[in-house]
């Protein structure tokens, strides 16, 4: 390309393209610089001009691409076009400030420093801290000072520099204060909840680190791993960075002597540590080594005995010497065996309880080894004169009285070699799930205590009931907070109870358990449950329960659903749609139209004991008789529920299924079957649970039938689709994008890696 000087409008003289008057002064920074001309972006506006390298006064040697310029803008003669005159090398202003302290961030990498492709600067960061904060700056290698590489980690101390016209900040004159510190190794010494400590294999010291630092799987990180780390300082202080597990063993504080010696204990670890201990290694002992006296240290960790030191014990152990500042200490400590010998000392066996006497050297011992009562072999049988009653605990107790009861003792009366004795018992020595009553006839075994000579009833077994005590069997019905409420034996009415009056624990009790209790009459002569035992299952339809299974529609839920019904029982009628179906098409027997249509149902009809029936729910079961009264009554019922999910946020959803007042069912994504993620559209099977605290129902046994129509995607407007094919290349007013600067990586890379192609307006993928 040729250029000629004489060709500007202005003939050499400053001016504009008339050649009138001083021409204005611009700045701008070289953005392309080849062997006779280059080119100029403007600072004050979007301009890029041309300029020939017989126009900078300068040496030209030392302009470089990025240096900021003055210039005169003036015009070619044959083109037209504006171009750049008398250019000036602007020269960086320094910020009038004291050198920073920072830290290298991203080295200039090594295959380009100082060989960088024209048109790119190799560059590096630097970081530096203000008040809490970090900053970031970027420099080239002109800017580090001497003939050192800086490499990521490295302390440095340089100057900001700010360019006036484009505003960038970037660090400038550059020292090396400390290089980077090698790797470091140690072992996790405590971890906390976000944090934890490492103890240092250079130094006798412990790092923090936080687990944002840690390079790994931090759920298998556990205290004694080895790590690898580096150190940094932030806010004055050393912290572990980049933490890395080592394979265990790789880290050895310490070398332990192959040979044993011995020694005498002259102090023990205190029991207690005062406030003022610092000492990890309190005890101390004493023992001739190589012909010289030593007192060596120890601490609780060293020691090896399984029974407590005492000063003056004769011990071996061996020596640990410490790698880091060559401290010895005895370790793998034992009690030689003529230290009793000299002692004269005996040993009890006793179990562990706050007691005034002071009890050393403890040894475990196997589990059962100490018993403080010894039990008859001999059975007695006695009647039992006095009930006993249990511990009431915090959930069965009552709320008017805010502390628990301690468990009352009951009493039996037995003859011995024909004297007649009484013995108490308590409830937790009773075997079998049945509480003794006043008159009734029970076998025991008798324990004593050792300590006291205290006697008392074990192993109870009832032989006989009281004749006039009557037991009525029921079942679980209802749990709410402090009470709940039994199904009787025939299925036809609910019995209060409250938890003071349950003989065990209520945490093992569930809707449909078999129990056995006596009624009382209360205030206004109100019946209630008393005595209530859990017993073992018992079948509570009967034996009879017929094969057909029918489908049928509730028409009256149970009371514990529908509070404001008089019934306790649920109602369902039998669709005789359905049902008679079946049987004109010989599905079902020809008898069966004379069955009432109608069956009631109790909690122990249900086939899930928790679900929640509601009233015009559509259910299977099938018919079953109640021994006692003949009647019969739906059992093993199943409900047939399907709806549509309505959403699904998180952990939880709604189903479109109406429930009471509400019209739609909550959900947890844990009671969804076969782990499936629902979307909303999806069609389910599920049962409904009633929270007996609060009164709300929810779904469980979410099971997914079908899925939903999958979303579509909404189509772009058409305007905008014809907008889009109307555009051609060619079209001057069509919206066009400028690129002003390329993208580069962090690596200095230009460009994007992913292969562009070429598309045509209006055309999308």
């Amino acid at each position: 390309m040729s250029f000629d000087p004489s060709l500007l409008h202005n003939n050499g003289h400053g001016g504009f393209a008339n050649g009138t008057g001083m021409g204005i002064r611009e700045t701008g920074v070289v953005e392309k610089l080849l062997a006779s001309y280059g080119f100029i972006q403007c600072s004050e506006r979007q301009a890029r001009l041309f300029f020939h390298c017989s126009q900078y006064n300068g040496n030209l040697q030392e302009l470089k691409i990025g240096d900021d310029v003055e210039f005169e803008v003036s015009s070619d003669r044959r083109t037209g076009k504006p171009v750049a005159v008398k250019l000036v090398k602007i020269k960086a202003e320094m910020l009038p400030e004291e050198r920073i302290s920072g830290q290298v961030v991203s080295a200039i990498p090594s295959h380009l420093d100082g060989k960088s492709a024209p048109g790119q600067v190799p560059t590096g960061s630097v970081c530096y801290e203000r008040n809490g904060e970090v900053f970031y700056l970027t420099y080239i290698p002109d800017d580090v000072e001497g003939n050192v590489t800086l490499d990521t980690g490295d302390k440095v101390s340089f100057y900001m520099e700010t360019n006036k016209h484009t505003g960038a900040v970037s660090a400038h004159n550059i020292v090396l204060v400390k290089k980077k510190q090698s790797r470091c190794q140690g072992v996790v010494c405590a971890t906390k909840e976000a944090f934890g400590f490492i103890e240092r294999g250079d130094v006798v010291k412990e790092i923090f680190f936080h687990y944002s630092e840690f390079k790994g799987d931090l759920e298998a990180l556990q205290a004694g791993d080895d790590v690898e780390f580096t150190i940094k300082e932030r806010n004055g202080k050393e912290v572990a960075t980049d933490v890395k597990l080592l394979p265990q063993g790789t880290v050895i504080f310490e070398d332990i002597s192959i040979e044993t010696f011995e020694g005498t204990v002259t102090k023990v670890i205190p029991k207690v540590p005062t406030k003022n201990q610092n000492d990890p290694l309190p005890g101390r002992i004493s023992a001739r080594i190589n012909f010289t006296d030593k007192e060596l240290l120890f601490g609780e960790k060293d020691t090896k005995a399984k029974v407590t030191l005492l000063e003056g014990d004769h011990v071996h152990f061996n020596i640990s010497t410490d790698r880091r500042d060559k401290l010895e200490r005895a370790t793998n400590i034992d009690i030689l065996p003529d230290t009793f010998h000299f002692t004269k000392e005996t040993r009890e066996m006793d179990m562990l309880s706050a007691q005034r006497n002071h009890a050393v050297r403890i040894k475990k011992l196997p589990k059962g080894t100490v018993s403080f009562h010894t039990q008859s072999e001999l059975r007695f049988v006695g009647v039992v004169e006095k009930e006993a009653m249990s511990a009431t605990t915090t959930k069965n107790s009552s709320p008017s009285k805010g502390k628990e009861k301690d468990a009352e003792e009951g009493l039996i009366a037995y003859e011995e070699s024909g004297v007649k004795n009484t013995l108490p018992y308590y409830i937790k020595d009773l075997e079998g799930g049945a509480y003794p009553q006043v008159g009734d006839k029970v076998e025991f075994s008798i324990s004593e205590v050792k300590r006291t000579g205290q006697q008392s009833a074990v192993s109870l077994k009832i032989l006989n009931r009281a004749v006039g005590t009557k037991r009525l069997l029921g079942y679980i019905a209802t749990l709410k907070d402090n009470f709940g409420f039994i199904e009787t034996a025939n299925h036809d009415q609910e019995i209060f109870f409250h938890y003071s009056e349950v003989c065990g624990d209520v945490d093992n009790m569930d809707l449909g358990d078999a129990v056995e209790y006596t009624l009382s009459k209360g205030k206004g002569n109100k019946i209630s449950a008393e005595k209530v035992t859990k017993v073992a299952a018992v079948n509570g339809v009967g034996e009879d329960v017929s094969n057909t299974v029918f489908l049928g529609k509730v028409v009256r839920p149970l009371r514990s659903v529908d509070p404001s019904q008089t019934d306790y029982q649920g109602l369902i009628e039998i669709t005789e749609e359905a049902f008679c179906n079946q049987v004109r098409n010989h599905e079902l027997p020809s008898f069966l139209m004379n069955y009432c249509y109608s069956y009631p149902f109790g909690i122990v009809g249900m086939a899930n004991k928790g679900d929640c029936l509601q009233k015009g729910e559509m259910v299977k079961f099938q018919l079953c008789t109640v021994a006692q009264t003949g009647q019969k009554m739906a059992c093993n019922i199943v409900p047939q529920r399907r709806a549509l999910v309505e959403c699904v946020k998180d952990q939880f959803g709604f189903i479109t299924y109406e429930v009471g007042e509400s019209k739609k069912l909550f959900f947890h994504v844990k009671e969804v079957q076969d782990g499936l993620e629902l979307q909303a559209g999806d069609e389910v099977e599920f049962s409904v649970i009633l929270n007996q605290r609060t009164g709300k129902c929810s779904a469980c046994n979410v099971r997914r039938v079908s899925e939903g129509p999958k979303p579509v995607a909404t189509p772009r407007p058409d305007r905008l689709v014809n907008r889009l094919k109307s555009i051609t290349l060619d079209d001057t007013n069509a919206p066009r994008l400028v690129i002003i600067r390329q993208p580069r990586g962090p690596d200095n890379s230009k460009g994007f890696n992913v292969e562009r192609k070429s598309r045509q307006p209006g055309v999308t993928d």
